[in-house]
């Protein structure tokens, strides 16, 4: 590591599944679930839920990018989350599961908007990822953070999460720690 890291914010869905997969990846230095693009100041998770807020589950990554690139990132995003479904992923439905970037900076953004491009040839249906600027994050409560870790048979973890953790071991391997 060089010592110096940035950060990105993804939304697709369930965080716990991004969380999953993302504490994996070489390069990722930390990972948090959380909620962010929203009206209300620290919300719950109960208050998301409602779909009311605004808020979409995300993930906070802290990367080096020295050994992994934004780009890279953005590229594992788009292959374990579909990127073509308004506010859901799979039986999760609402706004709050909507597939989002949250880019930090100019730079960031030019890079998820050549990543959506490339992305929309691999998809069969329009990519409707949201692009937005950085908004106040706020981390979910304890116990949803590292949650597959923590309850790996529990049934959304095991059917719904594990799958996409075992599809960016075989895909990505190469950036699997």
């Amino acid at each position: 590591m060089n010592g110096q890291t940035e950060i990105a914010v993804l939304g697709g869905g369930c965080f716990w599944c991004l969380e999953a997969v993302y504490l994996e990846v070489r390069g990722i230095t930390r990972v948090a679930s959380g909620y962010t693009g929203g009206s209300v100041p620290h919300p719950t998770y109960e208050q998301i839920c409602t779909g009311q807020t605004g808020h979409a589950e995300v993930v906070w990554l802290e990367f080096d990018p020295a050994v992994i690139s934004y780009h890279d990132i953005l590229e594992i995003f788009f292959t374990i989350h579909d990127p073509t479904t308004l506010n859901r992923q799979g039986n999760d439905v609402g706004t709050q599961y909507r597939s989002v970037i949250y880019y930090q900076s100019p730079e960031q953004e030019k890079v998820a908007r050549k990543v959506i491009a490339a992305m929309a040839s691999v998809w069969d249906a329009p990519i409707v990822t949201q692009l937005a600027p950085a908004q106040p994050y706020y981390q979910a409560e304890a116990y949803h953070q590292q949650y597959v870790a923590q309850h790996p048979l529990q049934g959304y973890c095991a059917c719904v999460v594990a799958p996409k953790v075992e599809k960016l071991r075989v895909m990505y391997a190469h950036r699997v720690k």
